[in-house]
């Protein structure tokens, strides 16, 4: 099985995405297709072994579509660039020639004198609606082939309505011919012009709207630098940044962007990450740091090895991220394109009702005809078929900018449901390593120091606590001797020639060293608090108390506070012990959590949670994934393994939890957005249908004009996508 992305070229509404998405689930060896009509894309699962991409090609362009090879962005927007200039230079002159038209029509109505008689004014505007039509040339073409091939469109409805219009104009010529001056008040050649030119009016503005919904992608394609320096047999040369190769020697000055992903080998600087995570405060890069393609060096002259490059980018499985959202399909746009697949028919035949209707009940031709037209005109389905995918597009970038990707559609849609969220402690809501925390003595450096000594010849991650915490305070760590690890008790050694023994009571219990009541206090004081006490001895009496924890990160109160404002519960799953738990989700204000959790346990406890409402995961370990998938909405942290990215729903590029609780409001507002959307499109042809029908007339209301009717229609594809652009003001 293949899944493959492709472009398709020449969809104008959502009638064309529907039948494209038909024609393709219709082929022996497609397990699945979804076509999106805002990123003009199909994503196709198929067997390879039964059908090639040459099958499939064929079998769209049978239905007047075309299937684009590989999806290049930058290729893409300048497409789209030429595409909206012509359309542009199209409509411009369809324009001019509409309002010649118009004043050739309308002027003598308003009691204009033409200096013309009815025969060569009638000629003349033949000849302009003419010209407005090959300007529309596309409407037809589009629209009469999509009708022969039994898949009709927007544009067929388009072409149905102008031409109908047209041909009974052409009529009202040759009765001018024989002698009825009369038939010189019945030509609509006006109306031809006016529908043609509101409609490429309404295509202009949708596709200048729509040109703003992919500025995110856009905008992170940008950031990587078109050049790079690399250092040749000690000599700097630049190159175009797509030709660094894995292991090439690539040096920065202050002011330049990083062009690939990589480690430092000399040299130190800081280095701002904003515009990859929105960490505001630039990152101090030394020996052994791991630098970003697209981050901005502020001040040192860095020299590091390329360790991923092109495709492999942090920035470019960014865009890959968003890329995958906007492509996707979220459940609620599948009732949209149901209706869509067969809105277009039943227009046309509510169309014909219509002209039926009128015309025997004793209505002139004529009137019977317009009517018949304003129903095909205005009954576009277009604003239906973008209400979801274009607040998905601009919700997907407005994400990628605040940090959070979401991987698919369905994501978004989810996490507003949401009503639980479940979190892993250890790298979650802690920073995943302990650090020192207490130091209890009358003379704390030289707990301290004492302990460093003897914690420096073992590789627990207590011991590196202390270590670390020494070499930050520069205190001198010598060598030990006769080091020995006691299993579950501590260590022991000499420093300096004297004993030394660290650990907890057992371990004191074991070498005879009275612990006094005070110091068993201060021991269950630690406890309480969720720290591990460190007992240390020295010439067999206690030296002093330190208190090693893993702290929570300093941001993850308040963002369980945010997710507590939004009503949601929050549940801490964790391997400590009760005591040690219940300090920790006192600390971060939680509301319930688990002690003792395996790895194996919390897929377990995912699904119990389940069954009471839908649930959300966040975690960062490889322990963490099969949780991840099982939950309804999978979240993976910023500094998360590779495996618990792949397998979440959402990644938050910064390591900050706040952003779980910004990602639910922004799922919250974009559904929010879809289903004004989808109403408003909904309302839009429920009520423009009947009254472009004649309905109004029944109770001497007026008759809606077949320009009116493409006004009205092109605006409600305008409004749905400038509405979907207020996701860009998400705060």
């Amino acid at each position: 099985m293949e899944e493959k992305k492709v472009g398709i070229g020449g969809m104008t509404c959502a009638s064309c995405s529907s039948a494209v998405e038909r024609t393709l689930n219709k082929l022996d060896g497609v397990k699945l297709a979804q076509v999106n009509l805002a990123t003009e894309s199909a994503t196709i699962e198929f067997e390879k072994d039964k059908i090639s991409l040459d099958d499939i090609k064929r079998a769209v362009s049978k239905i007047g579509y075309s299937v684009l090879d590989e999806i290049d962005e930058n290729k893409k927007m300048q497409r789209k660039k030429e595409e909206l200039i012509s359309l542009k230079k199209r409509l411009t002159v369809s324009s001019i020639l509409t309002i010649f038209l118009l004043v050739l029509a309308m002027g003598p109505m308003l009691g204009l004198r033409l200096p013309i008689g009815h025969v060569s004014n009638s000629l003349l505007q033949l000849l302009l609606a003419i010209g407005t039509m090959i300007c529309g040339s596309a409407f037809f073409t589009k629209g009469f082939s999509s009708l022969f091939k039994r898949e009709p469109n927007m544009d067929s409805l388009v072409a149905l309505g102008t031409t109908a219009s047209f041909l009974y104009s052409l009529w009202g010529i040759y009765q001018l011919f024989t002698g009825n001056i009369e038939a010189a008040h019945h030509l609509y050649f006006e109306g031809v012009g006016t529908i043609l030119t509101l409609v490429m009016l309404g295509k202009y503005l949708e596709n200048l709207s729509k040109g703003r919904t992919g500025e995110a992608i856009h905008k992170l394609m940008e950031l990587a630098p078109a050049t790079a320096t690399i250092l040749k047999d000690g000599k700097q040369v630049v190159v175009d940044a797509s030709l660094v190769v894995v292991d090439d020697l690539v040096m920065v000055k202050p002011g330049e962007k990083l062009p690939v992903d990589g480690v430092v080998i000399s040299g130190s600087s800081s280095i701002d990450e904003s515009l990859l995570t929105g960490e505001s405060i630039p990152v101090e890069k030394t020996l052994g740091s791991t630098v970003y393609a697209a981050t901005l060096n502020t001040t040192g002259t860095l020299h590091y090895r390329a360790s991923k490059v092109g495709s492999d980018t942090a920035l470019a499985n960014i865009i890959e991220l968003v890329q995958q959202a906007q492509g996707s399909k979220a459940p609620i746009a599948r009732i949209a394109d149901k209706i869509s697949g067969v809105f277009v028919p039943i227009v046309m035949g509510i169309s014909v009702l219509t002209f039926l209707a009128w015309f025997l009940t004793g209505t002139p031709f004529d009137t019977a005809i317009i009517r018949a037209v304003s129903v095909l005109v205005i009954a576009c389905p277009c604003s239906l078929g973008l209400a979801t995918p274009i607040a998905i597009m601009v919700s997907s970038g407005k994400g990628a900018k605040l940090g959070i990707l979401f991987r698919h559609a369905a994501a978004i849609e989810q996490f507003k449901d949401v009503k639980t969220v479940l979190f892993d402690k250890t790298g979650t809501l802690t920073e995943g390593k302990p650090v020192v925390t207490d130091l209890l003595a009358k003379d704390r450096n030289e707990l301290l120091r004492i302990a460093a000594i003897l914690e420096n010849s073992s590789e627990h991650p207590l011991s590196k606590a202390v270590v670390s915490k020494a070499m930050e305070l520069k205190l001198p760590i010598t060598e030990v001797e006769a080091f020995k690890a006691v299993v579950g008790k501590g260590i022991e050694g000499k420093v300096e020639g004297r004993p030394v023994q660290i650990g907890n009571l057992a371990m004191m219990a074991d070498n005879n060293i009275a612990v006094s009541k005070e110091e068993q206090t201060q021991l269950e004081k630690l406890a309480d608090q969720g720290k591990t006490p460190l007992l240390v001895a020295l010439d067999g009496k206690i030296l002093g108390i330190i208190g090693v924890a893993d702290t929570i990160k300093k941001e993850t109160a308040d963002a369980i506070k945010l997710l507590k404002q939004e009503g949601i519960r929050t549940v801490m799953l964790t391997g400590d012990n009760e005591r040690t738990a219940k300090a920790i989700a006192k600390q971060a204000g939680i509301d319930e959590f688990l002690a003792g959790q395996l790895p194996g346990q919390k897929e377990q406890t995912v699904s119990a949670y389940a069954k009471k409402g839908h649930v959300a995961m966040v975690g960062d370990g490889i322990n963490d994934a099969p949780a991840l998938a099982k939950a309804d909405v999978g979240i993976a942290v910023g500094s998360a393994t590779d495996v618990a990215r792949e397998t979440a729903d959402i990644v938050l590029v910064r390591n900050n939890l706040k952003d779980v609780a910004k990602a639910y409001q922004l799922s919250k507002a974009t559904m929010r957005n879809i289903h004004q959307n989808l109403f408003w499109a909904f309302f839009y042809n429920t009520l423009g249908i009947p009254v472009a029908a004649g309905l109004l007339t029944l109770f001497g209301g007026p008759q809606l004009s077949p320009m009116i009717a493409a006004f009205a229609m092109s605006m409600s594809s305008v409004c749905v996508v400038l509405n979907a652009l207020r996701l860009n003001r998400f705060k």
